[in-house]
């Protein structure tokens, strides 16, 4: 069974930086898309970035872009979601989801994600 663990969330402070990263020691890993995806209190949980399974493929969550940049490092069974200027609504508990899918795609959809970590806090706070 795939298991993810996500790591790097914190507190940090508006327009500052923090990189979060998605791993699995399972091999099967490889053969799935990563989703980011975050929730904040009493909001609905919402699509950040994706990647495919060779890297190729990103999306970014147009509240995110320019700012935010996922990232699969492919020999390391890892995936980064790199936060640059950060701003407090960003606060949020971030999770990275798995979908097998070896096709040149990634989904922004949380239903599509079959297998999920479980969540960093992330603070954006001065």
């Amino acid at each position: 069974q795939l298991q993810l663990v996500e790591s790097g969330g914190g507190l940090v402070k508006p327009g500052g930086s923090l990189t979060l990263s998605c791993t699995s020691s399972d091999f099967t890993f490889d053969y799935n898309s990563i989703g980011w995806f975050r929730q904040a209190p009493g909001k609905e949980r919402e699509g950040v970035a994706c990647v495919s399974a060779s890297g190729g493929v990103r999306h970014h969550a147009d509240s995110v872009k320019g700012r935010f940049a996922i990232f699969r490092h492919t020999t390391e069974k890892k995936v980064d979601l790199i936060m640059n200027i950060p701003r407090p609504d960003d606060t949020a508990v971030y999770y990275c989801a798995a979908k097998y899918d070896l096709q040149p795609m990634c989904a922004m959809t949380a239903s599509e994600y079959s297998v999920w970590g479980q969540g960093t806090q992330v603070t954006v706070s001065s």
